[in-house]
């Protein structure tokens, strides 16, 4: 029964609606902040309207943000937000510079920009194309928070991807080594970059395309550039259902992956 409803699910269907832009869903990247102007001139050039991207910015030993002034201390935030833009152009960018001049963070700092962008921002979609390597949350109480913190969003119907460890599986990063109840993202290559993968490999599970379109490191493929791949798909998903829980949308990107290899194929 479940096979004949979800076969009307296909790629095309589905991604290619041409109402799948990310209208009226909320993305936050979390990240080393946004330079706003440097996107405003490329979609502007390419006469796309995007909306005014907002955020906060944490500085070194705090949990309370201040004003986002629409720079960062890295190209890296801009990448990801481009991507994301180039997947679903209307969805509302937040943006939360948890890097800020210092070019590091802490755990502490990413719980507390989690919190935030589900209370404050009230977003769908969280991207996380970081990662705290496993020797920085020995102290388990430190690792609780941080699963406490993605659990939370689970519950307020708000679906985080997170980056791989770019060296997986010899070295274990998180929040992406958590099983549960975020979608962890893995590097590959292709073709198009709405195409996807389901490989379970350890507690990674979804492959995107690893490669951006801006900036210096844009073309070496990353994990940082698969997460937002795939989280501007869920995006196009959501303007088209708004209403979906994140147990719904991962059943979906599951589900449109098998139909689009048995497309491939050609099984049944």
């Amino acid at each position: 029964m479940f096979d004949d409803i979800f076969s009307l699910l296909t790629p095309d269907r589905v991604l290619r609606d041409p109402r799948a832009t990310g209208a009226g869903v909320a993305v936050a990247v979390i990240d080393s902040g946004i330079e706003r102007a440097v996107l405003e001139q490329k979609y502007t050039q390419l006469g796309v309207d995007i909306h005014p991207i907002e955020g906060v910015i944490y500085r070194h030993g705090s949990t309370q943000p201040e004003p986002y002034i629409g720079k960062q201390s890295s190209p890296h935030g801009t990448t990801v937000a481009d991507i994301i833009l180039t997947i679903a152009p209307q969805a509302k960018l937040y943006s939360a510079d948890v890097f800020g001049l210092q070019g590091t963070c802490e755990v502490e700092t990413v719980i507390a920009a989690l919190r935030y962008a589900i209370s404050e921002w009230k977003v769908k979609v969280i991207n996380l194309s970081l990662g705290v390597p496993e020797h920085k949350l020995q102290q388990l109480p430190r690792r609780q928070q941080l699963q406490k913190a993605i659990e939370e969003a689970y519950f307020q119907d708000v679906l985080v991807f997170a980056a791989a460890h770019n060296e997986h599986p010899l070295t274990r990063s998180y929040p992406a080594a958590f099983t549960l109840p975020l979608i962890s993202v893995d590097k590959a290559l292709f073709d198009d970059p709405l195409s996807f993968a389901y490989q379970l490999r350890e507690s990674i599970e979804f492959q995107a395309h690893g490669k951006g379109y801006l900036g210096p490191a844009a073309r070496v493929s990353a994990t940082s550039w698969a997460t937002p791949h795939l989280a501007g798909i869920a995006a196009r998903i959501l303007s088209l259902k708004p209403d979906l829980k994140p147990f719904e949308i991962k059943t979906i990107l599951y589900w449109l992956f098998r139909a689009g290899t048995k497309a491939t194929t050609g099984a049944v």
